[in-house]
């Protein structure tokens, strides 16, 4: 099992200032491509699920992945719209 720090990976800005909109740019980044290993996990424990007979279990895991994926289209938009309000 892998290490899973959810504050130790925010720190986006180092020694660098960076405006509120920079930060938050950023940290949409961040978070899509963190959503997008928790999917990818969760896809793999599905497949692990249902390999020993847990039917539902691998429905459920199905289910988180579509979820985090759905989250990703709106953090998407919100980075798209961000982009526009320069």
């Amino acid at each position: 099992m892998n290490e899973h720090h959810h504050h130790d990976d925010t720190d986006i800005t180092g020694d660098v200032v960076l405006s509120e909109k920079e930060k938050l740019h950023k940290l949409l980044g961040f978070w899509i491509k963190h959503n997008e290993d928790h999917a990818e996990t969760y896809r793999e424990w599905s497949e692990k699920a249902e390999n020993a007979h847990l039917g539902e279990i691998k429905g459920l895991l199905e289910e988180a992945f579509k979820l985090t994926l759905s989250i990703n289209t709106v953090l998407r938009e919100a980075t798209e719209k961000l982009g526009h309000n320069e």
